[in-house]
C-alpha cells in the first residue's frame, strides 16, 4: 500500500473493519442512553487533551524575566499545536483509534477523568526529565500543603531511590502519628494501603498517606533485622512540621538541624541563631544529613543570614538568561562546621556549596547527592499545575554540581558508636563528634 493511501485510511478511523465490527456488537447490546455517553467519553477525551496542551505551552510565557526567545519559541509551538506540532492529525486519530479500543474491550468501566489526566501526565513525562511532572488539582494542593509544613498525615520525612523507586523513611517528627504507631527512622515503605511504594513518584505517594485527621492507613514496611514485614495502622493526625531544631552542645558550640527548607525555615533558622547566643554559642554546626532539598528563596534568606556580601547563588536557563542571588553585608561571623551525606540534596548543596566557596565553614561526612537543576512550579487555570526543570545553579565560584555532588572537607563515613541505645545521644555520633572536635580547636571570634 501506498503511503499516501495508508495515511487516508488512518485517519477515516472509522473504515477500520474491527472497530466497525465492535460497534455494530455495542449497537445491539448498549441502550442510547449507553452510546450518547461513549460519544461524551470521545469528545471529553478530545476536548481535554487540546485545551490541556495549549495551556500548558501557554502557560510558559507568563514565566517571570522570560526572554523575547522563548516568548517567540513558545508562541510557535502554541499555533501550530494543531497543524504541526504535537496534535497532528495523525496524533489525534491514534488517540481516537486508542480510545475507541480501550471503551470497547477494557474488562470494567473507565473514569474519563483518569484518562485525561494520564494524557497531561504522559506528556510531562515524554520529556525524559525525573523532576518535570504534572499534578492534578488534588496532588497541587497536597504539595503547597507540604510546602506551608503544617497538613493532616503521619508526620514522616521520606526519600526515593531514583533508579529503584525505593521509598525509606529518613526521618519520624517527635510525637507524630508515625512516632507513636512505632515507624522508625530508616524504615523501608513497601506498600501504603494497596499501592506498592515503588510503583509511583514520591509526591504522588505521599498523597496517598495524607487525609482527614482521624481517618486510618496502613502501612507495611520492611525493617532491616527482622525476619518478617513489618505492619502499621496509623492514625493520621494534624502535623505542624518543624523544619528547625537546636540545642546547646557544649558551652560554646551550637547545633542547627535543617530537616528541608520549608517556607517557614529562614524564619526558624533566625530565631534558632538568636536563642543560642543568648545561650552563649560561640561555634556553630549546621546538620544538614538527609535533607533532601527544598525551597531557593528558603535557603538563600538563610544564607544571607549567614555569608559577608556577595554572591550566593546564580542560575541559568537555556537561553543564557541569568538570576544571580547575593547577599548583604551582615553575616554571622564565627567558626561553622556543616553535616552533609548522599541524602543532602539540591538546597542543601547550595548551602554547603556557598559556605565552600567562602571558605566559612568545614564540611564533614560524605559527598552530597548531586542534584544541580531548578524547578518551578505553574499553576494553571483550572488548578493544576506543572513541574518544570527550567534551569541550572551554579555555586558562587562557578560550579554546577549537578551528577557529581560536593566533596566534603572532611570525608566520614556515618557510625553510630553505641547501636544498642534506644535514644539518640549526639556523643555516640561519629560525625557530630567530629565536628566538635574541628570547631574545638578553633579559635573564638574576639580571640
Amino acid at each position: 500500500m501506498k503511503k499516501e493511501e495508508r495515511k487516508e485510511e488512518e485517519q477515516v478511523s472509522i473504515s477500520d473493519p474491527e472497530i466497525l465490527a465492535v460497534a455494530d456488537v455495542l449497537r445491539k447490546e448498549m441502550s442510547q442512553r449507553g452510546r450518547e455517553k461513549r460519544h461524551s467519553f470521545f469528545k471529553g477525551i478530545f476536548c481535554g487533551v487540546l485545551a490541556g496542551l495549549l495551556v500548558s505551552v501557554a502557560v510558559v510565557a507568563l514565566l517571570p524575566e522570560v526572554s523575547d526567545q522563548r516568548q517567540t519559541i513558545t508562541a510557535q509551538i502554541g499555533s501550530n499545536a494543531s497543524e504541526n506540532g504535537l496534535l497532528t492529525g495523525e496524533v489525534k486519530n491514534k488517540l481516537n483509534l486508542l480510545a475507541t479500543k480501550l471503551n470497547a474491550y477494557y474488562y470494567e468501566d473507565i473514569d474519563v477523568e483518569d484518562l485525561q489526566n494520564g494524557l497531561y501526565k504522559g506528556l510531562l513525562e515524554g520529556v525524559g526529565d525525573k523532576y518535570t511532572a504534572y499534578y492534578t488539582e488534588e496532588e497541587y494542593k497536597e504539595m503547597m500543603e507540604s510546602a506551608s509544613a503544617s497538613f493532616s498525615g503521619l508526620g514522616i520525612v521520606l526519600t526515593q531511590d531514583p533508579d529503584s523507586m525505593q521509598v525509606t523513611v529518613l526521618h519520624v517528627y517527635e510525637d507524630s502519628p508515625a512516632n507513636k504507631a512505632g515507624i522508625r527512622a530508616g524504615d523501608m515503605i513497601v506498600r501504603v494501603e494497596n499501592i506498592q511504594a515503588n510503583s509511583m513518584e514520591l509526591s504522588e505517594l505521599v498523597t496517598h498517606m495524607r487525609g482527614e485527621k482521624g481517618t486510618h492507613v496502613k502501612v507495611k514496611i520492611y525493617r532491616s533485622g527482622e525476619k518478617d514485614y513489618l505492619y502499621f495502622d496509623v492514625v493520621r493526625d494534624v502535623v505542624d512540621v518543624p523544619t528547625v531544631t537546636y540545642k546547646m552542645l557544649t558551652d560554646e558550640i551550637g547545633l542547627i538541624s535543617i530537616t528541608e527548607f520549608g517556607a517557614a525555615t529562614d524564619e526558624q533558622f533566625a530565631e534558632a541563631v538568636e536563642e543560642l547566643e543568648k545561650d552563649g554559642m560561640k561555634k556553630l554546626i549546621v546538620d544538614l544529613r538527609d535533607n533532601p532539598g527544598g525551597m531557593l528563596e528558603s535557603v538563600t534568606n538563610i544564607l544571607d543570614q549567614i555569608l559577608p556580601k556577595g554572591l550566593l547563588v546564580w542560575t541559568e536557563d537555556k537561553y543564557g538568561n541569568k538570576n544571580e542571588i547575593s547577599s548583604d553585608a551582615d553575616c554571622l561571623e564565627i567558626p561553622m562546621a556543616v553535616l552533609i551525606n548522599a541524602n543532602s540534596a539540591s538546597s542543601s548543596e547550595i548551602f554547603a556549596g556557598a559556605i565552600r566557596d567562602y571558605d566559612y565553614g568545614t564540611l564533614i561526612g560524605t559527598k552530597t547527592f548531586g542534584k544541580g537543576i531548578v524547578q518551578s512550579i505553574i499553576k494553571l487555570d483550572d488548578g493544576s499545575a506543572i513541574k518544570l526543570t527550567t534551569s541550572k545553579y551554579y555555586t558562587p565560584k562557578g560550579e554546577n554540581i549537578h551528577g557529581t555532588g560536593i566533596e566534603p572537607d572532611i570525608e566520614l563515613e556515618y557510625e553510630y558508636l553505641n547501636p544498642e541505645a534506644t535514644v539518640y545521644d549526639w556523643k555516640e555520633d561519629n560525625q557530630m563528634q567530629k565536628a566538635v572536635e574541628v570547631l574545638e580547636e578553633q579559635p573564638k571570634p574576639e580571640e
